[in-house]
């Protein structure tokens, strides 16, 4: 097992070429914690065939404003894909909120969709099905075998920018076309 050499939290993982699990292949992944005890994060450029609106309707909820009701919902990873997750901006008070900074949290509890439904806040959110999680070490030793390259995380990619853009906006940041990456790499 590798020692943490960065905490990865508020950071993207773009995954590599090379990426043989499918579940994260042309993935953009928000790493909401990372420390000893492992990584937690939710994949923010894969919608599916559901809108916050069909969501309400399947858990029951009223949607208030019609602002949210077309905003896809995203496969946020393998685990729990039965179970929400809200990344959102501001963090506010929820009863299952893992704060990630000052500007953003990961929010697993009901109280935060009654209050979008309700008073259509907070205002800018990403709704995901499932979530991505590592073991310790798992992170650190994919990081070794090139599965991934890392950015700090942006909120304008997340909350402005179209999902099949946020891959992109991602690399940029790093100076890369994603087109020119091999699908192999080296260490240098």
């Amino acid at each position: 097992m590798s020692e943490i050499t960065a905490n990865l939290t508020h950071h993207f993982l773009i995954a590599m070429p090379a990426m043989g699990d499918p579940n994260f292949a042309r993935t953009l992944t928000y790493i909401a914690e990372h420390n000893d005890q492992g990584a937690l994060g939710v994949i923010v450029n894969r919608p599916i065939d559901m809108t916050v609106e069909k969501l309400f309707e399947r858990v029951e909820l009223p949607l208030g404003s019609g602002e949210f009701a077309t905003q896809p919902i995203y496969f946020g990873g393998p685990v729990q894909t039965d179970r929400g997750f809200v990344l959102h901006h501001p963090p506010g008070d929820w009863h299952s909120t893992l704060k990630v900074n000052d500007e953003i949290a990961l929010t697993s509890s009901r109280d935060v969709l009654q209050a979008i439904g309700e008073t259509g806040q907070p205002s800018r959110t990403l709704i995901t099905l499932g979530y991505a999680g590592w073991s310790a070490g798992q992170l650190e030793q994919e990081l070794l075998d090139n599965a991934w390259l890392t950015v700090p995380a942006d909120l304008t990619i997340l909350f402005d920018t179209p999902p099949e853009a946020r891959l992109a906006a991602a690399m940029q940041k790093l100076g890369i076309d994603f087109t020119n990456l091999s699908e192999t790499a080296g260490h240098a």
